[in-house]
């Protein structure tokens, strides 16, 4: 192990502005103090897993959450998980309010906040009690993004903000619209929960009903009902049709927007909630802040990423290939880590506790997939590139549930586990028989266990890898880091993969065919590598699908559509414009950004 494995300064200026504490020399230190942490709630044994977990985070060989990293160990009143769903907003000025502070709360420790604001009624809409007119979701949203402001300005961990709408909501078209002035919103992300209902309207070229709870408004004589399970309800509820509108029409919004601003990003919200593990006891409506990780509320996201370029044997030689044996030792070990950071963190809220008590939801993934692919000496957007990704993802998924398994004989099987329920869910019987035998006679500790996360962030801190399963940005670029006064400096990176080969073939600066970078792929290419790993993961994938600036607004248009029918559980697009700004700038080729994420 080297004391100091940063090749390039950016990466030792993250670890010292987010990741050092106190007064450690090194981040040797820090995953010392992480490991000593974690391996405390070992029931047995401590101090070999003390030294377990250590290996596991030496040469990042395994990247856990920003918030681990940064907070495990240190004694700081923090939170350990990245990000939380929060709980149903009520329709009432107390409500809001009461899930405004308890928002604020969350982010004080660390914590970035996903929210449906499909409870709130529709702009307009008189009050039934008061006799005030509401101002509608995107009105209140305004006062969550000043909150979440204003906590940065007080030297806080930025928190970073979901705001989901229903497709159906009557004021979804104010939704879309939200972020198309520069500035506004900054804090959030948004993503609109499209059901298959709405997508098959759109197909048929059909009408589309907007309505809200039929409670919420004065009965009319001629009200048209309709029966529908509304965001935060237990069951279905009478809905009254506020409006209706052309389906296409209204997609056809939702495209434009994200074509002009970015967003919102789309959650095919009945595939997620048809393939959740919890399906049997829960509804979701909402995900964390970068879409990985779909949650009921007040559940949390405990997140961490293997680092495929640790595994490959090797690299650029024509008999480069991954050491699956290697990378299932260390997925058992980083499933049982991030296992223990649920009884380690502490939880802004007691809700959140129960929540991840009792359902022990993980999300471990990978990143560097990129950077492997091209030190295999194969392209993103190739056949073979693209199976050799799923074959490494579903190796990583059954040895997670492998590893569960194994801790729910150790540990006990997580408290909300019904074995006959469990096993009836479409991602449980798509595993391999034997391990669905295992489940049945031990049980298992997680009721999911894989995600893809972006690993903005921790990607950089581990030399800039390829982050998460995105392509490659460029060779090489400029960032632009913003310090804690507020002070800008400048970057030169280059890829880790492509700094590894030049070291190998010194002089030569033209790069093989194999370093595809995001500028040279068709947005088919992303949903193609999207889809095969999506098959693999139980939570979801956090992916932005780089556009070019030239792209035709109709073949845009279709890249959402063809997500939906490829499988995918949700789908963001980023096409440079002028209101989304970009804080990387590559210095080979013209690529485009994807919006920039930290976990």
């Amino acid at each position: 192990m080297r004391d100091d494995p940063f090749l390039n300064p950016l990466s030792r200026h993250i670890w010292a502005q987010k990741y050092r504490h106190g007064e450690e020399e090194g981040i040797v230190h820090s995953w010392r103090r992480v490991a000593a942490a974690v391996a405390a709630v070992e029931p047995r044994h401590a101090s070999r897993w003390r030294s377990r977990f250590e290996w596991l985070l030496r040469d990042f060989r395994f990247l856990p959450g920003g918030r681990i990293l940064a907070g495990a160990g240190t004694g700081r009143r923090v939170t350990l998980f990245n990000c939380f769903v929060m709980g149903p907003i009520e329709d009432s000025l107390d409500g809001i309010f009461q899930a405004l502070k308890e928002g604020a709360l969350t982010m004080q420790q660390g914590g970035g906040v996903g929210y449906d604001f499909s409870t709130l009624r529709p702009r307009g809409t008189p009050a039934r009690e008061s006799g005030t007119i509401a101002s509608g979701p995107v009105s209140f949203m305004r006062i969550w993004d000043t909150m979440c402001t204003t906590l940065l300005s007080t030297g806080t961990r930025r928190g970073a903000m979901m705001a989901t709408l229903r497709c159906d909501h009557p004021d979804i078209e104010a939704f879309l619209a939200a972020k198309s002035e520069a500035g506004a919103l900054s804090c959030f992300n948004l993503s609109v929960l499209v059901s298959d209902r709405f997508m098959k309207a759109v197909e048929a070229g059909e009408s589309w009903p907007l309505l809200f709870p039929h409670s919420a408004f004065e009965a009319e004589a001629g009200d048209e009902l309709i029966w529908r399970r509304w965001s935060g309800a237990e069951a279905a509820v009478p809905c009254k049709v506020v409006k209706r509108v052309d389906a296409a029409a209204l997609w056809e919004t939702l495209v434009r927007a994200a074509w002009d601003h970015a967003e919102p990003g789309v959650l095919f919200i009945d595939r997620i909630n048809r393939w959740n593990n919890l399906g049997y006891r829960e509804r979701i409506s909402a995900t964390n802040p970068c879409g990985e990780i779909p949650l009921p509320p007040y559940g949390a996201c405990d997140l961490g990423s293997v680092n495929l370029t640790a595994f490959v044997r090797a690299p650029f030689d024509a008999g480069a290939s991954i050491d699956l044996d290697a990378l299932a030792g260390t997925v058992d070990d980083a499933v049982r880590f991030l296992d223990d950071v649920i009884d380690l963190s502490r939880f802004p809220l007691e809700a959140q506790r129960h929540q991840a008590q009792g359902s022990r939801r993980i999300g471990l993934g990978l990143t560097g997939l990129a950077d492997t692919l091209a030190m295999l000496g194969l392209r993103y957007d190739s056949e073979e590139g693209v199976r050799q990704a799923e074959r490494i993802m579903e190796a990583i998924t059954h040895a997670a549930y492998s590893a569960s398994v194994g801790l729910a004989r150790e540990k006990g099987a997580f408290p909300w586990f019904d074995r006959d329920a469990y096993l009836d869910r479409p991602f449980v019987r798509s595993l391999p028989g034997e391990l669905r035998r295992e489940i049945r006679r031990h049980g298992i500790r997680n009721s999911h266990l894989v995600a893809i996360a972006p690993t903005g962030t921790i990607s950089l801190l581990a030399n800039n890898l390829s982050s998460g399963i995105e392509p490659i940005f460029s060779l090489q670029q400029r960032r632009q880091v913003t310090g804690a006064d507020g002070s800008r400096s400048s970057f030169e990176l280059e890829d880790y993969a492509w700094h590894l080969w030049q070291e190998r073939h010194s002089g030569k600066t033209t790069p093989p065919e194999f370093f595809v970078t995001a500028g040279q792929l068709k947005p088919e290419h992303h949903l193609r590598m999207q889809a095969a790993l999506q098959r693999h993961v139980d939570n979801a994938i956090s992916k932005t699908i780089n556009i070019p600036a030239d792209y035709p607004f109709e073949a845009f248009r279709d890249v959402y559509s063809r997500a939906w029918k490829l499988g995918l559980k949700g789908c963001t697009l980023f096409r440079p414009n002028p209101i989304t700004g970009t804080i990387l700038e590559a210095r080979q080729t013209a690529a485009p950004c994807c919006r920039v994420t930290t976990i």
